[in-house]
């Protein structure tokens, strides 16, 4: 693949959208995944961290919740024992005193509804509360065999003859006569109730008890009443948490909640305490929304920066190859143009030989014609050789300028006379102005001051300056040139003409290397390169112009170049 095409493959817009999008992947990728990341690790620790934190209060709640259930029972329990280890049989069979200590565990305790005492075959012989049970038998009670097979007993809440949710509390007492009896309490579950609703639990959390069967033992507010089956999937037993989806009920839709349980070691209960995991994790929901926010709050600030950081970035990079293929482009026409004055300064040499002799020839012809009298038609030979020789002359003043200019990269700083370089420049443009009828008008003063600088250097400027003003003016277009002396030493130089002008928004970049408003007739370093010759010779060159009336052009150039000054080569 050649060269040019291969320039023309990597400025093709093709290219800088590829680059453009390559560019946006990799920055994109780079900021984004670590972002993610942190996020995404952020997630799972701060969410494992707070369940952690807002779980384990449930499971002590409910802990704490189930201790003062049991310190209840235990109390009365060890109540009951106490009564059982203090009377006799015949004590606690005699009426009055068995009501005497009813009265005053109704005093003391509260929830106690009745006491009675059975003997070994079951019969309740002695009793002491509101309801006639006197008489009744209870040796076919889970009760009365529990308690004979582990010598105390706290039931399941049942209603019974009562009607009203109650447990019972049963103490059996041996002799040493191997006689046995029970000593047995109900107590009733307002307590339960009042324990529970201590908790402080909000409107959407619930707490009730529930034995190893999954019977309500108090009112739940969603999920049964006393002594129905729990509607709620439980953990299995020895869990302390669980997260369950269950149905609503009483108007809570399916959600997920928290169940935290605590067993009972002194009861066949079960204290179960369940909230929604909205409620516990409250702080969680909010910290993964901020997480969220900021995530995508970030994204779009690291999207909308890549995408004009690419921008600017991509519009630099074609700027910058535009310039380096101008560059290339101006190289090989500036090697041209050398190639070009190179040949061309060969031509003139070889040229100005045969010149010479033609002209020696001429002038021997002019000579024999002169001094010989008899020469017929010597008037018009000698106005034919007169003609050679003008010819001749003319010739070599052209080929004098070529190798002036051929001779333009060679630095030399030496006396020089503005008004003949002017001269000199305009005879390379003189076809033109008659061609195009251009009205070129020469205000040079005389005599001007010379100054010292680089002939071909100033030729290069004025041919620059000369061209744009030719480019600008129509055919019949009036252009004037002007010199003049400077007060302090040096010289002026004005070119002015009645071209199109220089729009306003675009006469401060006119200097800038490769602008230009020719489009694909010019370069772009006419100018410039003027602009640069004469900073290094110490000058300064000027523009003003108005569009559509014309442009003026200041050159001014000192006297002698600054001897520190680098001058271009």
């Amino acid at each position: 693949m050649s060269e040019k095409a291969i320039n023309r493959e990597t400025t093709s817009p093709k290219h800088y959208t590829e680059l453009k999008w390559k560019i946006i992947i990799t920055m994109l990728c780079i900021a984004i995944i670590p972002l993610a990341t942190m996020i995404i690790i952020s997630h799972f620790q701060y969410k494992t961290h707070l369940k952690s934190e807002m779980v384990r209060p449930l499971h002590a709640m409910a802990n704490k919740t189930k201790h003062s259930f049991e310190l209840f029972l235990e109390e009365r329990l060890s109540t009951i024992k106490f009564i059982s280890t203090a009377y006799s049989f015949e004590e606690l069979n005699n009426e009055q005193i068995i009501k005497k200590i009813f009265m005053s565990l109704k005093k003391e305790f509260s929830g106690f509804v009745d006491i009675g005492l059975i003997n070994s075959k079951g019969d309740l012989v002695s009793y002491a509360g509101t309801y006639a049970l006197l008489g009744k038998n209870y040796s076919e009670q889970i009760s009365f065999k529990a308690t004979q097979l582990k010598g105390q007993y706290i039931s399941n809440v049942f209603m019974g003859y009562r009607k009203f949710p109650h447990i019972a509390i049963a103490v059996q007492h041996l002799t040493s006569d191997d006689r046995s009896w029970i000593l047995r309490a109900t107590i009733d579950t307002d307590y339960f109730d009042n324990l529970i609703n201590s908790m402080g639990l909000d409107y959407q959390s619930d707490a009730f008890l529930i034995n190893d069967d999954g019977i309500l033992q108090t009112n739940s507010k969603y999920y049964g009443k006393t002594l129905e089956k729990c509607r709620l999937k439980l953990p299995p037993h020895g869990s302390e948490f669980s997260f369950s989806e269950n149905s609503g009920i009483l108007n809570l839709n399916k959600r997920d909640v928290i169940i935290a349980c605590a067993e009972f070691s002194s009861a066949n209960y079960i204290l179960v305490l369940v909230k929604p995991r909205s409620v516990v994790l409250k702080s969680w929901y909010a910290l993964k929304t901020e997480l969220l926010v900021v995530f995508t709050i970030s994204l779009a600030i690291i999207i909308f920066s890549v995408f004009k950081m690419t921008d600017v970035l991509i519009d630099r990079i074609r700027k910058s190859d535009e310039k380096r293929e101008n560059v290339l482009a101006e190289l090989q026409h500036t090697q041209k143009l050398s190639s070009i004055g190179r040949l061309a300064a060969g031509v003139a040499h070889e040229i100005n030989n045969p010149l010479a002799i033609i002209n020696e020839k001429a002038g021997l012809l002019q000579d024999l014609i002169e001094f010989t009298d008899q020469f017929k038609n010597k008037s018009k030979f000698q106005g034919l050789t007169g003609s050679i020789i003008q010819s001749v002359a003319r010739c070599r003043k052209i080929t004098h300028r070529l190798l002036g200019f051929s001779k333009r990269l060679d630095i030399k700083i030496e006396p020089i006379n503005i008004n003949s370089i002017i001269e000199e420049v305009l005879g390379f443009l003189e076809k033109e102005v008659i061609y195009r009828k251009i009205d070129l008008r020469l205000k040079l003063l005389e005599p001007l001051q010379s100054i010292s600088s680089d002939h071909g250097q100033i030729q290069q400027v004025f041919l620059n300056l000369l061209t744009n003003a030719f480019a600008a003016v129509e055919d019949t277009g009036i252009i004037i040139i002007g010199t003049g002396n400077r007060k302090h030493g040096g010289v002026t130089i004005t070119i002015n003409d009645n071209g199109c002008g220089i729009p306003e928004n675009i006469i401060n970049d006119i200097f800038d290397p490769f602008f230009s408003t020719k489009k694909e007739k010019g370069t772009g370093l006419g100018l410039s390169i003027a602009y640069g010759i004469i900073n290094k010779l110490g000058g300064q060159i000027s523009v003003e112009s108005t569009e559509g009336v014309g442009t003026v052009f200041t050159v001014r150039l000192p006297a002698k170049p600054d001897s520190n000054m680098e001058l271009l080569k």
